[in-house]
């Protein structure tokens, strides 16, 4: 655990007690603060209680009295579509709002520090999509490489909940941008955007808020390197501010589907094949197509981002290229559940919008599509270039028709539930075809969370395949 600094002696406020509320706490008491903690749900509360903490009900007048700080969990919204009335509280109260992300980078560096050859360094990631793998790569390679590394926040451990680091340690940290929104501090070594695309809308007031709060992850002066995705605008405006010319080491420049050797440090897929550039020169490059853990233009995508974190770190590319090999692929993202009569079965279950959704049926030639859910905001218009893939449809979820409605000129069966859309869409696919659960939509309407979807759709893949 990181023991949080600054606050020895003094009350600080927990709001949520999910994973990430409940290891501030720990990680609060461990620092010498007095946490006070609270949450909306009753059995929240009463299990904290009987795990020791003190219960104290902020909503209620003068709760602040006394609080030096206030640590919010992500899944709290504190601004849109408008604040907890806690966060309010706390602000007219002129109590400090924070997150566990904004006390791991105030806490991570350590007196221990001065002893050590090299001193622990962090890799953040951040994207609309394909942080998660991206984050897991890069720990794949890290670890496979003979370096110490860690994995937490939206993936592993939380980040208060990791061993304190030694020697050398990297931490590499997956974020999302309801955590760099909010946290007070934000200083990794390297710093990474994937990709940007239309996402949690309402918790930011539309894409530019939305923006905003990925960029702040290269706002604090900067991380010593940078990488990232151009291949929207917002990458290539963010690239262009952080440094003075291309030849500008600082930041290297990623792209799935586009050359980039104009100059500078730059990292692109192209057909398949990697290619690392420096000053116009090609120094490294990686056939990409037959590692199975990485199929399809957004997973190399996520090899690029990972390959220039790891080079930074100084790994050479033959190092990075074994590592990515063996890389086995995440749950619920582009993750093989069986191969049968020539048909593969995909789970992508984490393909929760139509920017994802859309990658993940452009990495096969043709697909069985499992589709449908709580549709987000902007419609399915993003997919519609990649609805060439697909042979058929089979729509689950409560909004079945509507969704179904909106797949122009696609051959759609409307199922409801994941039982009726395995069964048939097994019992139509021909030897070549992939049945892909890539739902393009959330989960809530049917299940608990996108992981719960999955877990389904392979368990439905294993019954239909007896």
């Amino acid at each position: 655990m990181i023991p949080v600094q600054g606050y020895r002696g003094q009350k600080v406020a927990v709001l949520g007690l999910g994973r990430s509320g409940k290891a501030a706490a720990l990680a609060l008491r461990e620092g010498g603060a007095v946490p006070v903690v609270w949450d909306d749900g009753q059995p929240a509360r009463e299990a904290a209680a009987d795990e020791g903490f003190d219960v104290l009900n902020l909503t209620k007048p003068g709760a602040f009295d006394g609080i030096a700080a206030l640590i919010v969990s992500p899944g709290i919204a504190h601004l849109y579509p408008k604040p907890h009335p806690v966060i309010a509280a706390a602000w007219d109260a002129g109590v400090p709002v924070d997150n566990d992300i904004g006390l791991f980078f105030r806490s991570f560096a350590t007196s221990d520090w001065a002893s050590f050859d090299t001193a622990p360094r962090v890799i953040a990631i951040t994207g609309s999509n394909g942080k998660s793998t991206t984050s897991a790569l890069v720990h794949h390679i890290l670890t496979e490489n003979g370096r110490a590394a860690q994995l937490a926040g939206n993936i592993g451990r939380g980040v208060l909940d990791i061993d304190p680091p030694l020697d050398g340690d990297i931490v590499v940290l997956e974020l999302s941008s309801y955590q760099t929104d909010l946290a007070r501090a934000l200083t990794p070594d390297i710093a990474i955007l994937t990709n940007l695309s239309p996402d949690h809308l309402d918790r930011h007031a539309g894409p530019g808020g939305y923006f905003a709060a990925k960029r702040r992850l290269f706002a604090e002066g900067g991380p010593d390197r940078a990488v990232i995705g151009v291949d929207e605008d917002e990458g290539r405006y963010l690239a262009n501010q952080l440094v003075d010319s291309l030849a500008d080491d600082r930041v290297i420049r990623v792209s799935s589907g586009r050359k980039l050797d104009q100059g500078g440090w730059t990292v692109f897929a192209k057909k398949g094949f990697l290619s690392e550039y420096r000053k116009g020169r090609q120094v490294g490059s990686i056939d990409l197509r037959g590692i199975a853990g990485l199929p399809g233009a957004h997973n190399h995508q996520n090899a690029c981002a990972a390959y220039a974190a790891c080079r930074s770190i100084g790994l050479g590319p033959k190092g990075i290229e074994a590592a990515m090999r063996t890389y086995p692929g995440l749950p619920h993202r582009s993750q093989v559940i069986a191969t049968s009569g020539g048909v593969t079965y995909v789970n992508d279950s984490k393909a929760t919008n139509v920017d994802s959704a859309a990658k993940a049926l452009a990495a096969f030639p043709k697909v069985r599509w499992i589709c449908g859910g709580l549709q987000k905001e902007g419609g399915l218009e993003a997919l519609h270039s990649a609805l060439d893939h697909v042979v058929k449809a089979y729509v689950i979820g409560r909004e079945a028709d509507a969704f179904a409605r909106d797949l122009p000129g696609v051959d759609a069966a409307i199922c409801t539930t994941m039982e009726a859309a395995v069964a048939a869409a097994a019992a139509d696919a021909q030897d070549g075809e992939v049945v892909l659960l890539a739902p393009a939509a959330a989960s809530f309407d049917q299940y608990d969370n996108f992981e719960q979807r999955g877990d389904d759709f392979a368990a439905q893949v294993q019954a239909a395949l007896g």
